[in-house]
């Protein structure tokens, strides 16, 4: 069951009522915006400060059309933002929310995921 709390967040925020299965659909695009490895490599690379596609490309090793693909999903689902600069638009991680979530979530794989890794590979702690 949903908490209260994030069913009256969302009302508060969007002024409308969602039902449970609204808010897990949303749920879905959330965690299914981080499902995609090439969606994560650009997270992590904006991590380190903005890039312009070009840049992004070189450094994950993805073409133009992929690339321009995954950040949208990302601006739409408030991951990075973008910013023009001349004739180059530049993205950023989301400072507010999505920098601190990231390092709560590699916290979180260091203790209790990374092991599953080991074990995949065979390896001890």
């Amino acid at each position: 069951m949903i908490s209260k709390n994030i069913l009256e967040h969302y009302k508060h925020k969007h002024h409308e009522h969602f039902s449970e299965d609204e808010i897990y659909d949303a749920y879905k695009i959330f965690f299914g915006t981080l499902f995609s490895q090439s969606r994560l490599k650009i997270i992590n690379l904006l991590r380190k400060g903005k890039k312009n596609v070009s840049e992004i490309m070189l450094e994950i090793k993805m073409n133009q059309t992929a690339v321009s693909h995954d950040l949208s999903r990302l601006r739409q689902c408030g991951f990075v933002d973008a910013e023009t600069d001349g004739k180059f638009r530049y993205y950023k991680l989301n400072e507010e929310t999505i920098k601190p979530l990231m390092a709560l979530i590699d916290q979180h794989m260091a203790e209790y995921c990374i092991h599953i890794l080991h074990n995949m590979k065979g390896d001890k702690i």
